[in-house]
């Protein structure tokens, strides 16, 4: 299986690759998002380490069953070869209500076919007031 944009990136590919992920996270659907990982993707998520498609899909099932009207954006780093980096940040509220503003830097790495190999992620959470919100559903 094939996931262009492949490596190696230029400026508009790894551009695209980071597009690319957050569309499929903000679609919120487990299934559509692992597509894009190694079926034995390594991952680092805040303290959680992952490893392979399943549990990936079943640690966003989670996330997404928890972080209500997730709504996330993404922003190119840098990038060279097969590596991406990228600062993302993402608003969602919990059972309660209480609003989150969820900010971190992932490192990516890419097979040959553009599959995610790995991905490290350090993420830190901040509660914000609702109307301090400025990231509402999906770019396009």
């Amino acid at each position: 299986m094939s996931r262009p944009p492949l490596p190696p990136f230029t400026a508009e590919t790894a551009a695209q690759k980071v597009q690319l992920a957050e569309d499929a996270w903000n679609s919120r659907d487990p299934e559509r998002a692992a597509l894009a990982y190694t079926p034995d993707s390594v991952w680092r998520n805040r303290d959680e380490f992952l490893t392979g498609r399943e549990e990936i899909k079943a640690f966003l099932t989670r996330k997404w069953a928890r972080e209500h009207d997730y709504a996330l954006r993404k922003q190119l780093w840098a990038f060279t070869g097969d590596r991406i980096a990228v600062r993302f940040q993402y608003e969602w509220h919990d059972d309660v209500g209480q609003w989150w503003r969820s900010y971190g830097n992932e490192l990516w790495e890419f097979t040959p076919d553009g599959l995610m190999a790995r991905r490290e992620a350090s993420i830190n959470d901040v509660a914000i007031d609702e109307g301090d919100r400025t990231i509402f559903g999906p770019r396009r």
